[in-house]
């Protein structure tokens, strides 16, 4: 008999995601077939030709899922599909029946199955299948992904748990992610304190890391929806620091830190050309991760060559400085399959972190 979990989450960016990878490392070193999948995929991507949801297409391309690729997505939501349901062009038990057969049909080829839902507990009520609703109707006991902290877990988990107890679905487990690491151990018996009595039982996921949270500069490029130039190999360097370059030169310079990404605007010839100078001095190349030229104006052919010959990773973002620094600091990092600095930290950290022996028991 195959053995599930049901992943949910409190919310967007709790790091759902990355409980799922890390299990899925983990499952597979205990079970010999382990499979994955997203009942419900609100954003999608194609992979292998398949139009697929982005988190499945993440894990079948991490874990070499091809075989199974088809089942891992039933149901995607794409443009206009939601209006569809509700105008009845889509009848309602279709996507049901569609969810049950994948799930069907991944149980009979796996020992172990991850189902992970969508955002908070209410996704998926457009088309009548919220995410408590699915837990129950695949029968799959619930894992709870939260953020971190102690009162704004509890309230968090305590919204979503009024749909779970709706539906009758089956949470056992509260998974607390980015834990500061010297509050870890108190913040999670407070959190089982808040659940004593219940069927709840609050374990630690991951604590913050920078690695996990920061953005690498692939991850920029497509935010940005520009080419990376420059250094190829460090497109997976991870961005640790965000500066605007609008002071002088000196000034700039002086306040660089580790791994940092500045951003300028293409007018500043003194200062584009001193950054790519510096980032053939290895000191200085710990500290400048690439640049960011934004604005309208031409760059002088003399700055671009030798901002081209320095091999500096840049992105040349043709809009205002403030819309890039905005985009930077309003954006929230994801996984994909290229970051293996991310991948590897995640994995490692898994074994370390997350008692999987512990999970287990409760499923």
């Amino acid at each position: 008999m195959c053995k599930k979990v049901f992943i949910a989450a409190t919310g967007q960016n709790c790091g759902k995601t990355t409980v799922s990878v890390s299990l899925m490392h983990l499952a597979r070193k205990k079970y010999g077939r382990v499979g994955f999948i997203k009942p419900i995929g609100p954003k999608c991507t194609e992979f292998n030709g398949i139009t697929m949801d982005k988190d499945a297409a993440l894990m079948a391309r991490i874990y070499g899922l091809d075989d199974e690729a088809r089942f891992m997505s039933p149901v995607v939501l794409t443009k206009h599909c939601t209006r569809r349901f509700l105008d009845g062009e889509i009848p309602a038990d279709v996507p049901v029946q569609q969810i049950a057969e994948a799930c069907r049909e991944l149980e009979a080829r796996n020992d172990f199955l991850i189902i992970e839902g969508a955002g908070h507990g209410g996704v998926g009520s457009v088309i009548g299948l919220n995410n408590a609703r699915v837990a129950k109707m695949l029968n799959a006991p619930v894992l709870m992904v939260s953020g971190g902290g102690i009162g704004n877990v509890i309230d968090a988990v305590q919204m979503n748990l009024a749909l779970y107890e709706r539906e009758q679905a089956d949470v056992r487990l509260l998974m607390v992610n980015k834990l500061f690491p010297e509050k870890r151990e108190s913040s999670l018996a407070y959190i089982n304190k808040a659940f004593a009595g219940t069927p709840i039982r609050a374990m630690g996921a991951f604590d913050y890391s920078p690695v996990l949270a920061n953005p690498t500069l692939q991850n920029i490029s497509r935010l940005l929806k520009e080419p990376l130039n420059g250094d190829s190999e460090g497109r997976h360097r991870i961005v640790n620091h965000i500066q605007l370059g609008a002071a002088s030169s000196q000034r700039v310079i002086d306040g660089l830190k580790d791994s940092t990404l500045l951003v300028t605007t293409s007018s500043r010839d003194e200062l584009i050309v001193t950054v790519s100078s510096l980032y053939h001095i290895p000191e200085y190349k710990e500290m400048i991760a690439g640049l960011i030229v934004s604005g309208f104006a031409q760059m002088s052919p003399i700055t671009k060559k030798i901002l081209d010959d320095s091999n500096i990773p840049y992105i040349r973002f043709h809009d205002t400085t403030a819309n890039a620094f905005m985009a930077l600091n309003y954006h929230v990092s994801k996984i994909s399959a290229e970051d293996e600095e991310k991948l590897s930290h995640i994995m490692s950290q898994a074994e370390t972190d997350i008692d999987f022996d512990a999970i287990d028991a409760l499923l």
